[in-house]
């Protein structure tokens, strides 16, 4: 059924492609890497991020939105295809997609739009995204970029911007950790406490802080070229953080991401929606605001009957983890996960082998080995739980956001867990994900050749800075 505000969002971009391109909005797109969108202010997190929070309180703050793998490399792919990782081929991390797959370049050029991308990029092959590229750093080059803007501007090119931070990537030298005392640091209930871990958190939180920074020099630069009301602007999380059980996992901490959208006269201010959304469902959101018709090819749909207020999107979010050709990863532990508002359901090909990842071999986590050799019982069973997983693993989020107790085994919950097996099967067939198969392939997709170790014992390596 056709939503009025679509109805009429499509017949005033009708109107303004008549006019000229002058009028037609802009598209805006900032991303963090590696931030837990749990520790962003907005979300109840401990970051300083005024910069985000107020920018909630001009759009509508997603309290269930999803990306489909908790790594840098496939999420951007998974972004600018609108294709769920497997599908496009770039699953692994340091990845790329399959050959003539199309990208937001091609959708957006040919409805008129300016691609243009600064930051990191960790995307390929590089004949798929021919987007204008500025600046040459991880971080967005914010003299460049207003350059850019104010020539669309003056040629009347509307533009689709792509803002991509390093921050708060590892390893946590940016920001004043002095705002964040290591004492007085509260902690995730699936943490442990160490000086160690105390320490990088305060360093990560400083970074977090840093990343706000650039969404303030983001909103600044809008305001200044008086561009704020004709583009939409989405600032999202990105996976979550290196610590445990987060990035590489496919635990809410790891798949969940913040994101803020902000479009003056489409999105009601200081607005909260609860709907289930994903980061596929971005580019046909885009191609739609350009004027255009997502394609069937696609596999992610169009967000703007949820800017206009609707309570329900998507029924199921799913998420995929491959440690094959990771840094500092098991040689293969595939993992697939749906997960409902409810329950989430995770499945762990090799549960014989033991989990391992970049950050396995922190500082942190070697603190939480140390200290669980002492005999300490929480510190031994948090990283026995990190280490080996089960077969199959279920959570009623809802009263259990942080994961920590495993229903699978409770007859009660059969149901839940066939519903969501028969999901979960579903989506993989639909993306031609053979399961084991799929993750000894890994190889195959990947930029690079064989992997490489962590450079340092206490930094999480696994994406270029």
């Amino acid at each position: 059924m056709n939503h009025p505000f679509r109805s009429l969002a499509f017949g005033l971009l009708c109107v303004c492609c008549v006019r000229g391109f002058a009028e037609r909005p802009n598209i805006l797109f900032v991303i963090a890497d590696d931030c837990t969108f749990r520790d962003l202010g907005c979300y109840g997190g401990q970051a300083h991020t005024p910069h985000i929070d107020a920018l909630a309180q001009q759009g509508m703050r997603f309290t269930q939105c999803f990306q489909a793998a908790p790594m840098c490399s496939p999420t951007r792919h998974n972004i600018y295809t609108g294709l769920y990782p497997v599908k496009s081929g770039a699953y692994p991390n340091h990845t790329r997609v399959n050959r003539g797959t199309r990208t937001i370049v091609q959708h957006l050029g040919k409805l008129g739009y300016r691609v243009a991308q600064s930051g990191k990029t960790h995307v390929a092959p590089a004949q798929a995204f021919q987007w204008e590229k500025i600046g040459r750093g991880n971080n967005p080059d914010f003299a460049l970029t207003e350059e850019f803007i104010t020539d669309c501007a003056s040629n009347n090119d509307p533009f689709c911007l792509l803002l991509c931070s390093n921050e708060p990537h590892t390893p946590w030298n940016k920001g004043d950790a002095s705002q964040y005392p290591p004492n007085k640091i509260v902690l995730p209930p699936n943490f442990v406490d160490t000086p160690q871990t105390r320490e990088a958190m305060s360093r990560y939180l400083a970074e977090v802080s840093y990343f706000d920074g650039q969404v303030g020099e983001t909103l600044t630069m809008l305001a200044k070229h008086g561009m704020q009301d004709n583009t939409l602007l989405i600032v999202v999380s990105e996976q979550g953080s290196s610590f445990p059980f987060a990035k590489w996992t496919c635990y809410d901490s790891g798949l969940q991401s913040g994101m803020i959208a902000r479009w003056p006269g489409k999105i009601a201010r200081g607005s909260v929606n609860q709907a289930l959304v994903e980061y596929v469902d971005l580019l046909p959101t885009f191609i739609e605001v350009a004027g255009g018709i997502p394609g069937k090819t696609l596999q992610g749909k169009s967000l703007l009957d949820v800017f206009a207020g609707a309570p329900t999107h998507k029924q199921y979010v799913f998420g995929e983890m491959t440690t094959r050709g990771i840094n500092s990863g098991s040689e293969h532990f595939g993992i697939r996960s749906v997960r409902s508002k409810q329950f989430k359901y995770i499945w762990n090909f090799t549960p014989d082998v033991e989990f391992q990842c970049a950050a396995s071999v922190t500082a942190v986590f070697k603190s939480w080995q140390t200290l669980a050799g002492t005999g300490d019982a929480h510190a031994k069973d948090w990283v026995t739980r990190y280490q080996q997983r089960p077969e199959i693993e279920l959570y009623d989020i809802q009263k259990d956001p942080y994961e920590m107790v495993n229903l699978a085994g409770d007859p009660q919950y059969d149901t839940v867990k066939t519903e969501l097996k028969n999901e979960l099967d579903r989506w993989m067939k639909e993306c031609n994900d053979k399961g084991q198969q799929t993750e000894r392939d890994a190889l195959n997709h990947q930029t690079r050749g064989k992997k490489k170790p962590a450079k340092t014992p206490n930094k999480s390596s696994d994406d270029k800075r």
